[in-house]
């Protein structure tokens, strides 16, 4: 029978092969580990020193920009596999620089904040397409965790992108929607831009077309952070109007369901 000796290690019949399967683990984490490359945009040497130094105390390869000009310069010669953004950047302005990252690429970014009251800076962060935040002072064992949890939701959803190619592209009333790529359209090919959150509620009504759909349904399909559980979903479609309707006040995509909530009106086809 294998049991446990005093310092955590099998014993017993067999405790060698267990040893070695998980030091090959062990080693298969590490390798998976070196590949992940976090770009940290901070201007202050000394968080970024620590947060450096620890990061790659856990196999990751972290490289650092203290601006927009470091930023472009690196995503020139390979885009990160995740970003750490302070919102705080000295003159700069993070939501800014956010704005540009997301326009560019669907890299996962993490948001840091100087202080708990800026909770606007957090949801409009949020709302223009950051994956998670923190704010400071955060210790580093919840960065490491918030990094890691936000890898997995993302090669998450990339496998599932990969597993389901036949719905990677989608038409309606003109639109056209590529899922592989987050990209939108209109009718004369121009791209739409669209939030992390208006992204979510667009799939929602795009997998259930022609459908009331609850206000409590929407909510649970956008939700992109447990801190803002309470933002409106009216708001949420009343924005996404305004990227898709000729009229906002008299909408013919997404209506109103009296008692129950929307529909998306228009029929969805495979593209």
């Amino acid at each position: 029978m294998v049991g446990l000796a005093m310092n955590g290690e099998a014993s017993g019949p067999g405790s060698e092969h267990l040893r070695a399967l998980d030091r090959l683990n062990q080693s298969v984490s590490s390798e998976r580990a070196l590949s992940i490359r976090i770009l940290l945009v901070d201007d202050d040497p000394a968080m970024q020193h620590m947060v450096a130094d620890y990061l790659e105390g856990h196999n990751m390869r972290v490289v650092c920009a203290s601006g927009r000009e470091d930023v472009a310069r690196l995503f020139a010669v390979a885009e990160p596999t995740l970003v750490i953004l302070d919102l705080r950047l000295g003159q700069e302005d993070g939501l800014d620089l956010l704005r540009e990252i997301r326009s560019r690429s669907d890299v996962p970014v993490i948001i840091t904040t100087g202080h708990r009251r800026d909770e606007i800076d957090r949801v409009v962060g949020l709302e223009l397409g950051a994956d998670d935040y923190v704010t400071k002072p955060f210790g580093l064992r919840e960065l490491l965790a918030r990094i890691r949890a936000v890898l997995r939701r993302h090669e998450t959803g990339n496998t599932a992108s990969q597993r389901d190619p036949e719905r990677g592209r989608c038409r309606f009333g003109g639109w056209h929607l590529d899922r592989r790529t987050r990209r939108l359209t209109d009718a004369s090919g121009e791209p739409v831009p669209l939030t992390k959150g208006a992204y979510a509620l667009l799939l929602a009504f795009l997998d259930a077309p022609q459908r009331p759909l609850t206000r409590e349904h929407l909510l649970q399909a956008t939700r992109v952070h447990e801190d803002v559980f309470d933002r409106s979903i009216d708001v949420q479609v009343l924005r996404l109007r305004r990227k898709l309707e000729t009229d906002p006040s008299a909408p013919r995509v997404i209506q109103t369901e009296r008692g129950v909530g929307y529909v998306f009106a228009l029929p969805v086809e495979s593209a």
